[in-house]
C-alpha cells in the first residue's frame, strides 16, 4: 500500500508521540574551513554583580552552529579587550584569528542596560561593526542573538536569522496512559521553550503570522480537527475553521489577510483560501484526488500544494485566486509538504524513494532537485527566513527530534529534546515583536 499523505494521515489517525521542551543543538556537520572568529567575554559595568548570562557565549554558539564560523575555545584566547585601545592585534594574527569581537556590558539603571560591542579585522587592524543596544534583563539573550546576526551579516553578506523563534509540537507520557500534547515556542537555538497551548488531543501544523504574533494551528479537541488562530503573547485564541470532515494545513498569505487550507467540507479534500476579515471561502482545487498542505509563494499570487493526482503525492501549483493546476516535481515516486524559499527560488519538500523519506531542494527555475538528508522518516521541512537552513522533523534512536540542514547540504544540526519526542517544527519571520 502506497504511503498517505502526511496530513491526511495524521488527521485520520492519532499523531504519533512528540516531545519535551529544552532542546540542545548537536552539530553534525559544518563547513569544512570554517572562518576562525575569536568572542572575548564582555566586559561588566555597574555596582553590583553582573547578570548571569554570558552574552559572548551566545553569540559564539550561535555563530558556531551556522557552520560558517570556528569561534576559538575560551581557554585559547590570549587576551581580554572590552575596547579598541587594549587590542593587540599581532598577538591575534598569531592565533590566525581573522576576526575579534569584543563588548562590554554597562549598567544604565535597575534592569536597564546597554551593551556595546566592535567587530575588528584582525589581519587590517580595522573596525568592521559597532553598535550599541539597549537591553532589559529578559531580553539580553535576544541582544546576543542580534549582535551574532549583525556580525554574521557583516562577514558573509547575508542577513542572519539567530534572532528568530521556532514552533513546534511536542507529546508527553502520562504517568498513566495518554499522551499531553504541548505547542511550544523557542529561540531558535532552543532556549527560553515557552508552552502556547496544552492538549490532551493532537496539535499539528503549527504556521507563524507574517508578524510573528500569532501561530495557527489543528488541534483535536472535542474529538474532531479544527484550524485555530492564537495570540503567543496573551494565549487568546479563535476558531477559524470547523467544518464538517477535514479541517487542516493553514498557511499565511504573505500579507496575512487571508489563509490557505486544505477542507473536506463539500466531500473531498480540497484546497481552499480564507478571507480573515469576513471569513468567506474561496475554493482553489476541484480534483477527485487529495489536494492538500498549501502553501504560498512569497508575492501571495501562487499557492503550492500537495496532491496525488497523478496517481502518487506530488507538487503542484495553481494561482491563488483559483486556475488549472501545473505539476511541478517529477523526480522520485513522492514528493510532498512544500515549503517555499524567502526568495521564491526553491521548494524544500519531503522526497520519497525506495521507502526512504528524506529532505530535498527543488531549484524552480531550473528543476534540479537535489536530497539534502539521510534519514528514512525525514519531514516538515521549514525555511529559515533568511533562507539559508531549514528546519525538519526526523526520527534518532527511535525518537522524534528536530534536525536542521543548509540548502547545499553542508551543514547539519540536530536539536535533541530532553525526553519524549518532538515535531511538526515552523520558522519564525524575521519581524517578530519585542517581548
Amino acid at each position: 500500500m502506497r504511503r498517505i499523505l502526511p496530513l491526511v494521515a495524521l488527521l485520520l489517525a492519532a499523531a504519533a508521540p512528540s516531545a519535551r521542551a529544552v532542546l540542545t543543538i548537536e552539530i553534525t556537520r559544518g563547513i569544512e574551513g570554517a572562518l576562525p572568529i575569536a568572542v572575548v567575554p564582555f566586559g561588566w559595568q555597574g555596582p553590583a554583580a553582573a547578570p548571569p548570562l554570558d552574552i559572548a557565549a551566545v553569540v559564539a554558539a550561535d555563530l558556531r552552529r551556522s557552520g560558517r564560523f570556528a569561534p576559538l575555545a575560551e581557554r585559547d584566547l590570549i587576551a581580554r579587550p572590552t575596547r579598541a585601545e587594549e587590542i593587540r592585534f599581532p598577538d591575534w594574527r598569531a592565533l590566525d584569528a581573522g576576526s575579534l569581537l569584543i563588548g562590554r556590558l554597562r549598567a544604565m539603571g535597575p534592569d536597564a542596560y546597554t551593551v556595546q560591542f566592535q567587530l575588528f579585522d584582525v589581519f587590517r587592524g580595522e573596525q568592521l561593526l559597532g553598535f550599541s543596544i539597549p537591553a532589559r534583563g529578559d531580553t539580553l539573550r535576544r541582544t546576543a542573538h542580534r549582535i551574532a546576526d549583525l556580525v554574521y551579516e557583516r562577514l558573509t553578506g547575508e542577513r542572519g536569522a539567530f534572532d528568530t523563534r521556532i514552533a513546534y509540537v511536542v507529546a508527553l507520557p502520562e504517568a498513566a496512559g495518554p499522551l499531553r500534547y504541548e505547542l511550544k515556542v523557542a529561540d531558535s537555538d532552543g532556549f527560553d521553550a515557552r508552552t502556547v497551548l496544552r492538549s490532551p488531543e493532537p496539535l499539528l501544523s503549527p504556521a507563524w503570522s507574517p508578524d510573528g504574533e500569532r501561530l495557527a494551528y489543528v488541534s483535536f479537541e472535542g474529538g474532531r480537527p479544527a484550524i485555530y488562530v492564537q495570540e503567543i503573547a496573551t494565549g487568546e485564541r479563535a476558531r477559524l475553521a470547523s467544518f464538517a470532515g477535514i479541517n487542516g494545513a493553514p498557511a499565511w498569505s504573505p500579507d496575512g489577510r487571508r489563509m490557505a487550507m486544505a477542507l473536506s467540507k463539500d466531500g473531498n479534500l480540497e484546497i481552499y483560501v480564507m478571507d480573515l476579515v469576513d471569513r468567506s471561502l474561496r475554493r482553489i482545487t476541484r480534483s477527485l484526488a487529495i489536494d492538500t498542505e498549501p502553501v504560498w509563494a512569497p508575492d501571495g499570487r501562487t499557492l503550492y500544494f500537495t496532491s496525488d493526482r497523478s496517481g502518487r503525492p506530488q507538487i503542484y501549483r495553481v494561482p491563488a485566486a483559483g486556475g488549472r493546476p501545473e505539476r511541478v516535481t517529477f523526480e522520485g515516486e513522492y514528493n510532498a509538504r512544500a515549503s517555499v524559499s524567502p526568495d521564491g527560488k526553491r521548494l524544500a519538500l519531503v522526497n520519497g524513494d525506495g521507502g526512504r523519506y528524506r529532505v530535498a531542494v527543488l531549484e524552480l527555475d531550473t528543476g534540479l532537485m537535489r536530497v539534502l538528508t539521510d534519514g528514512t522518516l525525514d519531514e516538515s521541512p521549514s525555511f529559515a527566513p533568511n533562507g539559508s537552513m531549514i528546519l525538519y522533523a526526523t526520527r534518532d534512536r527511535g525518537r522524534g527530534v528536530l534536525a536542521a540542514v543548509s540548502v547545499d547540504g553542508r551543514v547539519q544540526q540536530r536539536l535533541v529534546p530532553e525526553a519524549g519526542d518532538v515535531r511538526e517544527p515552523a520558522w519564525s519571520p524575521f519581524n517578530q515583536p519585542t517581548e
